[in-house]
């Protein structure tokens, strides 16, 4: 997925100007837990963490979905104008790093989640802070897939391929659309994984075995 995340940022990069000090801020969170997300892939099981994979993504999509009135809340409790301190993303963005390290499926929508709490800035702006954490997160962990002898690389090929097809065109088109039309995009592709894996394990489960 490297390749994919690395078009979206350079497509978007001209929104990263905006968030240079934001970006500078969250590497190395991201960094540290893409590193620790890619250990625990190598080291333990994914019966459990896939198991809670839908769930995961169910609720990354709920709080993109309640972003703007869960902000004007706390706006109005705390008399800011701003959204919460930027510094309060750092905890939550390496989490979220750990797990796209570990397994990686909707952590664009996590990441973004997150952002969107913490940040007071418009969607389009925090999607390409997302793209460029997420590439972080992705390169960090990739680093040891690479020397692990487990890569199936043809497979691995293809779909960097696509990925990189993918991301561009993506990055182009977030730009172009509606800051709430993305939102509520991002929240029903959440929502569409989330079932998918949800059905995935429910088809596997066979109680009378």
């Amino acid at each position: 997925m490297c390749p994919g995340y690395l078009g979206a940022t350079i497509a978007q990069s001209r929104d990263l100007n905006f968030l240079k000090k934001q970006l500078w801020l969250l590497l190395p969170s991201a960094t540290a837990g893409g590193i620790i997300g890619g250990i625990l892939l190598l080291n333990t099981g994914e019966r459990t963490f896939r198991a809670l994979v839908p769930f995961l993504i169910l609720l990354a999509s709920a709080l993109l979905a309640v972003q703007e009135p869960v902000r004007r809340w706390i706006e109005r409790r705390s008399g800011r104008s701003s959204g919460l301190p930027e510094l309060w993303a750092v905890l939550p963005v390496g989490l979220a790093s750990v797990y796209g390290g570990y397994f990686g499926a909707g952590l664009s929508v996590i990441l973004l989640s997150v952002l969107a709490l913490a940040m007071n800035d418009s969607l389009t702006r925090l999607n390409a802070l997302k793209q460029a954490i997420a590439l972080c997160v992705n390169v960090a962990a990739a680093f040891f897939f690479i020397f692990s002898g487990r890569v199936v690389w043809p497979m691995a090929a293809v779909m960097a391929a696509g990925s990189l097809a993918g991301g561009v065109l993506g990055g182009k088109l977030a730009g172009r659309i509606q800051p709430a039309t993305l939102r509520w995009t991002v929240v029903l592709i959440g929502l569409a994984a989330s079932f998918l894996y949800l059905g995935s394990d429910l088809a596997k489960f066979k109680p009378f075995n």
